[in-house]
């Protein structure tokens, strides 16, 4: 059964490359691709048209959103779903004029991949000096590029916690005890909202757990999928 993998706001394949050797048995790994498109429907639709007639389908953060909106697309095609440090809740004010301004930037502005500041505030504060860990979030910006980088960041997070009752797929939704982007309250307002759904804590790790704690991360979703292939 092939895993789908959908990454977060200017992140690449790279995020999952820590965690590809445990999960590799259950199947091909496939990615979606989220560079394109400025809306959650078009970023689900694309990864929909480039994906397998079914699949287990894991998303991290903004992967999250996108993930869900693929299983209100095209729910007789994901088999489970695994939620990584993501919510429910729509964008704030706040982030909705950062938008706004990112998407009135020239497109001959350069791109130099995400600021340190804002990678090292995602981070678990043991890890915000780990300048290995930043640049290695900052490279996968760059390569991603600057149009990416505007469509990203024109994407508006609706809130759909009135629509999570939909899901019927069996569901894992994972948090990270120092998330300082993504509270634990968000992911058990998921995990509530979800029927049947399965929850875990991530304890000693910031936002970017794929990143920085993929064992801890593996050893909670590779024996679920496990249970999933048993029955």
């Amino acid at each position: 059964m092939t895993i789908l993998l959908v990454p977060g706001y200017m992140l690449d394949a790279t995020l999952w490359d820590d965690m590809r050797e445990r999960l590799a048995p259950f199947g091909p790994l496939a990615h979606a691709d989220l560079r394109h498109d400025s809306t959650i429907e078009d970023l689900a639709r694309r990864a929909l048209a480039d994906a397998p007639p079914s699949f287990i389908l894991v998303g991290f953060s903004m992967g999250g959103y996108v993930a869900r909106e693929m299983v209100r697309q095209a729910p007789e095609r994901v088999r489970a779903l695994v939620l990584i440090a993501t919510s429910t809740r729509p964008d704030s004010d706040a982030v909705r004029q950062g938008k706004r301004a990112v998407a009135k930037a020239a497109p001959s502005v350069s791109f130099a991949g995400l600021s340190r500041t804002a990678i090292a505030s995602s981070l678990h504060a043991r890890e915000r000096g780990n300048e290995t860990l930043i640049e290695r979030v900052r490279m996968m910006g760059v390569r991603l590029g600057g149009m990416a980088f505007r469509n990203q960041s024109m994407v508006e997070r609706p809130g759909d916690l009135h629509l999570l009752d939909a899901i019927r797929c069996p569901t894992l939704v994972v948090a990270a005890g120092h998330d300082r982007l993504r509270g634990l309250d968000e992911a058990q307002e998921l995990h509530a909202g979800i029927a049947g759904a399965q929850f875990a804590v991530i304890e000693d790790s910031g936002h970017m757990i794929p990143l920085e704690a993929p064992a801890a991360l593996c050893d909670v979703v590779v024996p679920w999928i496990a249970r999933l292939s048993d029955t």
